[in-house]
């Protein structure tokens, strides 16, 4: 591949302003029909979807057309480029030609993430803001040193990007920015710079997508664990910069956990930690300071990461359970054995039926067997409209995962549940890559809808869920939209304290006035309601400038000095001013 194609707007693979690969997406047939296209995703890709249309007319209560409500934009917006010609003239004299991009396409791809009303909404049906003037692509260390001291010498602005799926407006350029903006693509930084099987570590480049650095590693016997929805096409960099989590964190943790030592590079210096070892009492662990960071201080260019050797088992489950407070009990009794699988999530019945529409139409022992579902579900006295479903990834040695599939057909049993097998619980786990999709079949059909993840203590679970729903239900009459509002909820990752719960929120926007921002305030109403009940801000997608204002409700006045003081000692020009979270006043 030349470097050229591996300039993000000429990457015949990736949609670039939708989300993921260009050979996937959904499809309306002439018929009236769904496909989901290419063969990227087993048991759905190239497959027909009878049951997602009617889901859609059931839920929303509208119809669905084969032309779309919102029509593309032929054309982009894009603005025009401000230029600092002394800095210009010093970069291309320093770098290669093929590291600089002016491409409007290149601009615009680089000037957003994946929010969908304030970022992806406006490029393709509306316009941004504010763009970035040129976007660079670093190759190495020695790249981020020289184009820091050029930034700081010429004062403009540096923003990082990594693999552009940021969710909360994070990559959204702050529109009071006069300086020169540069976008700093770092995905040509994408190699394994050493593997140490002794102690089974990994350093890498910040660059790489997840996809990569797994499929590296697995062809030398290992793995990170870490998984996160948005594997493909997120960067270890992008990770940390967000403290992401995976979906396999009950075995492998979180990013905190996998990640044993950060460089960055700010305009001050380097931060790292110059011996990473296996645990070590030295005061405030600076490394800790740049997980979240969101690209206000510098540039990460390599990570250690800890890896496994791959497991020698790896299955699915699954369970069916009465309704959503019996599957709460069975969670929580999950979540404190000492057998927990390596992910285990639970979809409530909406949930669960919205991924039973994404099933491809059934042959005929598939039908057999959906009738003796039927009857045992009658037997076992669930009603269609409560029973929820729980998937899990069971890994280890084949012993582990027997221990842990025993444990589950055990909670089952108590809570006069229905397993339901490994080919249901693969089928479940893996159609989260494929829902992230959704979206670019739903905003042409005048629909938009996000996913709203939040951190909430036992507890408060359905305090956070119910209030939540009731509010959409009252800010959806209010706002006189038409048909009805979606609100389902899965919990995604359970702790000893508490659980992630993902909340998916779809409306009809057809015939509304200004949707993106009738959308994005009925949004950040929930997210109050999510405060005021007892969840956090966000689990691990990050602040950005998305939940900015919510941080009074998070952290201490002393801990906001602190992290502005951070900000002020390690960039005090604000060469990186993306502006995210509260780092400045």
């Amino acid at each position: 591949m030349s470097k050229k194609e591996k300039f993000f707007g000429v990457n015949d693979l990736l949609w670039g302003h939708k989300w993921g690969f260009k050979d996937s997406s959904f499809k309306i047939n002439d018929d009236g029909s769904v496909t989901f296209t290419g063969n990227r995703y087993e048991g759905i890709s190239g497959e027909k979807l009878p049951y997602l249309i009617p889901f859609i007319t059931k839920v929303l209560d509208i119809d669905i057309k084969v032309e779309p409500y919102f029509k593309e934009l032929e054309h982009k917006h894009v603005s025009q480029r401000n230029i600092n010609q002394p800095f210009l003239s010093e970069l291309e004299s320093t770098f290669n030609s093929d590291q600089i991009s002016f491409d409007d396409n290149e601009r615009i791809l680089h000037s957003h993430g994946q929010n969908s009303p304030d970022e992806v909404f406006k490029v393709l049906y509306d316009k941004l803001e504010k763009f970035a003037d040129l976007v660079f692509y670093i190759e190495s260390e020695e790249d981020v040193l020289k184009l820091i001291e050029l930034a700081k010498k010429h004062d403009v602005c540096l923003v990082p990007f990594g693999g552009g799926t940021n969710v909360t407006n994070a990559l959204k350029l702050p529109s009071e920015e006069n300086r020169m903006i540069i976008s700093v693509d770092t995905r040509r930084m994408n190699k394994i710079v050493s593997v140490d099987r002794e102690n089974l570590l990994a350093t890498v480049q910040c660059g790489i997508t997840g996809k990569e650095l797994e499929n590296q590693l697995h062809h030398q016997g290992y793995t990170t664990g870490h998984q996160p929805d948005s594997i493909e096409l997120s960067t270890v960099g992008g990770w940390i910069s967000t403290n992401a989590a995976g979906m396999k964190k009950n075995r492998y943790g979180n990013i905190e956990d996998i990640v044993q030592n950060i460089t960055m590079i700010t305009p001050s210096g380097t931060v790292n930690q110059i011996k990473p070892l296996v645990r070590s009492s030295i005061g405030i662990k600076t490394q800790n300071l740049l997980f979240g960071s969101e690209g206000n201080l510098g540039i990460i260019t390599t990570s250690t990461m800890r890896i496994h050797k791959i497991p020698e088992c790896s299955d699915y489950e699954s369970v069916v359970l009465k309704d959503w407070d019996t599957g709460i009990k069975f969670m929580y009794e999950l979540a404190h054995s000492s057998l927990i699988p390596a992910s285990a999530r639970m979809l409530d019945s909406l949930h669960y039926q919205f991924g039973s529409a994404l099933k491809p139409e059934k042959n005929n022992f598939s039908k057999f067997m959906s009738k003796i579902q039927k009857l045992i579900f009658n037997l076992k006295d669930f009603n269609s409209d409560k029973f929820v479903a729980a998937v899990f990834k069971l890994e280890g040695s084949v012993s582990e995962v027997k221990y842990q599939r025993n444990n589950i057909k055990r909670l089952a049993r108590k809570y006069n549940g229905l397993v339901g097998g490994s080919k249901e619980g693969k089928v479940g786990y893996n159609i989260t890559m494929v829902i992230a999709y959704i979206r670019e079949f739903f905003v042409p059909q005048g629909i938009l809808g996000e996913t709203l993840e939040t951190a909430v203590p036992w507890s408060k679970i359905n305090q956070v869920k119910n209030e939540a729903n009731k509010l959409l239900l009252k800010l959806h009459k209010e706002y006189n939209l038409p048909g009805k509002p979606f609100f389902c909820s899965r919990i995604s990752k359970i702790y000893h304290t508490g659980i992630c719960m993902y909340n998916t929120m779809g409306i009809s926007m057809r015939g509304v006035k200004d949707p993106e921002k009738v959308f994005s305030q009925i949004e950040h109403s929930l997210r109050e309601s999510f405060i005021k009940n007892g969840g956090s801000i966000s689990h691990h997608h990050g602040v950005g400038k998305l939940r900015k204002d919510f941080m009074s409700n998070t952290i201490s006045e002393g801990s906001v000095e602190m992290i502005k003081g951070i900000k002020k000692n390690q960039d005090p020009h604000n060469i990186f001013g993306v502006n995210n979270n509260i780092v400045m006043d």
